[in-house]
């Protein structure tokens, strides 16, 4: 008996320390330099909007920022939780009628476009470096709030419109952790598509954390993110993307 007490004390502390380093707080922030293309094509001229028009990107390259935090623990059913926020912007042309007012025949106004995305994103770990490897997968929740701005050209006096949504996507995470080294490979994804409209959010980066200190490790990361919404609804049909090189610090508490 005391032989089976002593096992079993013995295997609770290695499972509490096994548990304690699943306790772990992360965060990183940076610059994401997009690359905007695409157009969005709307005809609703009995709608809120009353807009009957088309707004082409110019395709001029926008330094914006990025920020992400994730809390894991050891519970088994309650899903870890991941934070993000990321910020869009875009400059192009709208030509057609907007806000029920014709911008004139053959002429385009300047618009901008500047959108605030968070996520809220838990998940599960299925691997959690196991043999270097981690594995996420969970639901995205993802609030956007979007302002359109109109420029005033000719006799058409301009146009701005806020607006806001949530779209729920699919999640999914993959690492490699390089044995003996500070260096990692990851990559994730959040999608939904019902095969005409489509939405997704993909990066892929390698990461260096420095191990100097013994409870905060700070660390840098350089990927590549793409953003891409594809909508075909009859009366709109929207094809953006944006994507480009990211670079940040990070810190593993």
């Amino acid at each position: 008996m005391k032989k089976l007490l002593t096992s079993l004390s013995l295997a609770t502390l290695v499972t509490m320390s096994a548990n304690a380093d699943l306790l772990r707080v992360e965060a990183g922030a940076g610059a994401w330099q997009q690359t905007p293309s695409g157009y969005a094509t709307r005809t609703d001229e009995d709608g809120v909007l009353k807009l009957n028009g088309t707004y082409v990107s110019d395709e001029k390259d926008s330094t914006e920022v990025y920020a992400w935090v994730l809390f894991k623990h050891f519970v088994p059913l309650i899903p870890n939780l991941r934070l993000e926020y990321v910020s869009i912007h875009d400059e192009g042309q709208t030509s057609g009628s907007v806000g029920g007012l014709p911008i004139g025949t053959g002429v385009t106004a300047p618009t901008t476009i500047d959108v605030d995305e968070y996520d809220v994103i838990p998940y599960y770990n299925l691997l959690d470096n196991t043999f270097w490897i981690t594995l996420d997968v969970g639901l995205d929740v993802k609030f956007i709030q979007s302002k359109a701005n109109v420029g005033a050209v000719g006799a058409f006096g301009g146009y701005s419109s806020d607006d806001s949504s949530v779209i729920p996507l699919l999640y999914a995470r993959g690492r490699v952790q390089v044995p003996t080294t500070g260096l990692g490979v990851e990559a994730d994804v959040k999608a939904i598509s019902d095969g005409t409209n489509t939405f997704y959010d993909a990066r892929a980066k390698v990461d260096y954390t420095f191990d100097i200190f013994p409870l905060i490790q700070p660390g840098i990361e350089i990927g590549y993110r793409i953003q891409k919404m594809k909508i075909d609804d009859g009366s709109t049909q929207v094809d953006l993307d944006y994507q480009g090189v990211y670079a940040g610090a990070m810190l593993r508490f």
